[in-house]
Order: C-alpha cells, then structure tokens, then sequence
C-alpha cells in the first residue's frame, strides 16, 4: 500500500513538471482590468524574402501598460507549421493573455480579425504544399519576391470592430470550432528566438506605447523582426496626423463659402441691375455706399417728395434735380400749371444746364422739394408767370 502510494505520487509529480505538452501557454496578468486598446489599421510590408511566414502584431502588458509589438515576417521554426496568433480573453473581471504558437493546423485565436489572412477563424493566407508554402496574394504583399502564390479571394469586412480581445464587456463573443479544439491537442512549438527578441525591443521602445500614441503607434508593422526604423516600416493609418487633417477641413470649407460671397473683380455691381425707383444697396451695406440712381428714377410727382423711406437728409445719394425748370423764350404751361420745358429738361438737361432757372409752386400751394438733395434756400416769391395768348395760325 505504500509502494502504490509513492509510485501515484511520482506520477503526479511528474504530470506537474511536464505539464500538457498540447496546451498552448497562458500568462496570466494578475490584476489587469482595463482592456487592450483597438487593433490599429496598417498595410502589410513587403516580404523580405522566399519562406517567411506572416506574425500579426499585438498589444503586449509591460509596466508602463499596454504597448504595440508591431507585426513581422518570420522564418517559422520546421516546414510545414502555421503560426497561431495570441489573443487577450477576458475571466472572471481579467485580462489574459494566452500565447500564440506554431502547429500542423490554425487553433483558436479569439475570434480577433488581425487581417492578412487571420480574419478572425483560421487562416487564408497561404498553404504548404510539398514542403513548399504557397501564399494567397489576395491578402499578402510578395509580389517583389519570386515564390509560389495563388489567388483565393477573401472577404473583409473593413466597417467591422477591430476589438482586440474575447469575452467580456465590449468583447468578441467568439467559441472554438471543432476544427480549432482538435489543433489544441497538437503538438506546439513555442515563438522563435527573433520573435522573443522583437517583443523585448518593443516592450523598450517609449513610442510603441499605448500611452503615448494613443492607440495608433507610428511602427505599426515591419519587414524584419526587431527592426524599428528604415525601409519595410509600415506606421498606423489612423494615426493623429490624419485626425489633424480632418480638423483642418472644416476651416478650408468656411474659407471656400465666405469667398463666393465678394464680388468677382471687374464684375458690373449689383446696384446697377436695381430697377428704377428702388434702392440697390446690399444687404449690411452701409448707407450711401455707391448707390447713385440714375437722374430719371428720381422725378417727384407734382405735391409730393421724392425721398426714399429712411433715407438720411444730405447723404451722399445725390440724384439730378427735377423740380428746375429752364426758362426758354416763348414756352407756355401745361392745363396741369407745369411749363413744357421742364418736361424737356428731364430727359435732356443736367444739373446746372439753363440760363435761369425758376420753382414754380405745385398745385395745392406746397412747395416743391428736390428729391435726395441738400435744401436750398427758399427763393423771393415771385408772382406766378402769365400765359401767353397762344398765336393765331
């Protein structure tokens, strides 16, 4: 009976030390309650060369929170594996973080749509055929490369989400396939050295944190692993600088609206279209601003004045007088007491044109006014002119 009892807990000693080999790993984060930000939008780096199989970047857990590891070309580790990416998950009011790793077969990554092939159950990104891998060009960028493609379309849908993590509040509600429950139970291979080293120089990197580039860090992607700067660095499309550029637009359209509104240079102003009689003065136009009617929409009808509604005495508004008549030799009234040369002199005379000139009264005894002109001091009265006896023919 104590034999049974040593030999049971070697055994269990053992399963503890070696642990499954299948399960892939899982670092559990303790006390991480705010989830990852969204995944940024980028384009994918050209290939470096022949037989690098495509990572997907992540947000990663330091000290200073959630940084970027930018997505990279990686020679996987034997031929003939595919890499499934990690995902964060949500449990019992955390964040985990359960590790991507290599297999026969795609696993389940949380239903996060990474893009490049991984949109969000398994992966379309290539095959491996006769120790061969041969990538989809629908959504991988080889094309500067010599190497075996095919072209599968994929649909994405570009308005989804880009959640970066499963489960909880906000989070993708993603359950493993059949399929993905039988790749748990391969046998894995954990991330390469290059792909260990490429975290570590992220998690250093000031810029790739989610602090400081709000959610669009400006090394969003790269060609090799652990190479930050240079040819093959991919930054983040929804970066700030294109915010900025948004917010710049809309002075840009206030700018455009307001320069319809002047006048073209050398077009005709609009107070010359403005019909007789009416004021062609535009809206918040100061008053007297280059409004000068024509002589002939100014005639007063006889006992009336000729002044506009709200027009102020004396502005600059200064129409050709009409009540002026021109005392020619031999001229004779109208039945309505109005000489004919004053009729004449409407049409044909100008200010100051005429050897003497002369108010004569309206009927009614009111005292003629000069339309929009200063007032003139009232003449001496003289007696009203006396017809003529007409000549006999």
């Amino acid at each position: 009976m104590f034999r049974h009892g040593i030999i049971i807990g070697l055994l269990a000693a053992l399963v503890a030390i070696a642990g499954p080999a299948t399960a892939p790993a899982q670092l559990i984060s303790v006390n991480i309650t705010v989830a990852p930000p969204v995944l940024p939008v980028y384009e994918q780096p050209p290939i470096p060369a022949p037989g690098y199989l495509w990572t997907p970047g992540y947000w990663a857990w330091g000290p200073d929170g959630y940084y970027w590891v930018p997505g990279t070309w990686i020679v996987p580790p034997v031929v003939g594996v595919l890499w499934t990416p990690g995902y964060w998950g949500w449990r019992d009011g955390l964040f985990l973080w359960n590790e991507g790793y290599w297999g026969p077969h795609i696993g389940f990554y949380g239903g996060v749509a990474y893009g490049f092939g991984y949109g969000g159950v398994g992966f379309d990104g290539g095959v491996w055929q006769g120790g061969v891998f041969s990538y989809n060009t629908a959504v991988t960028n080889v094309s500067n490369v010599q190497v075996t493609t095919y072209n599968k379309t994929v649909i994405v849908n570009n308005n989804a989400a880009k959640t970066s993590f499963n489960g909880g509040p906000g989070g993708i509600e993603a359950k493993p396939t059949r399929e993905e429950e039988a790749a748990a139970h391969e046998r894995h291979t954990p991330p390469t050295a290059a792909q260990t080293q490429h975290q570590t120089a992220a998690s250093t990197n000031k810029a790739l944190l989610a602090s400081v580039n709000h959610g669009s860090p400006a090394v969003a992607a790269t060609a090799k692993a652990g190479e930050f700067t240079g040819k093959g660095v991919v930054g983040a499309k929804n970066a700030p600088t294109e915010k900025a550029e948004e917010h710049k637009g809309a002075p840009e359209a206030t700018e455009h609206k307001g320069a319809a509104e002047p006048k073209a240079p050398g077009a005709a102003p609009k107070e010359h279209k403005a019909s007789p009689g009416t004021a062609a003065k535009e809206p918040g136009e100061p008053k007297g601003a280059e409004t000068k009617p024509k002589a002939k929409s100014e005639k007063p009808p006889p006992g009336s004045s000729a002044k506009q509604p709200g027009e102020p005495k004396g502005s600059e508004t200064k129409p050709k007088p009409k009540s002026e008549k021109s005392k020619e030799p031999g001229s004779s009234t109208t039945e309505s007491g109005e000489p004919k040369a004053h009729k004449q002199a409407k049409t044909s005379s100008t200010p100051g044109a005429g050897a003497h000139t002369s108010t004569p009264k309206p009927p009614g005894g009111a005292a003629a006014k000069t339309a929009g002109g200063p007032p003139h001091p009232a003449p001496a009265p003289k007696p009203a002119p006396k017809p003529q006896p007409k000549k006999k023919s």
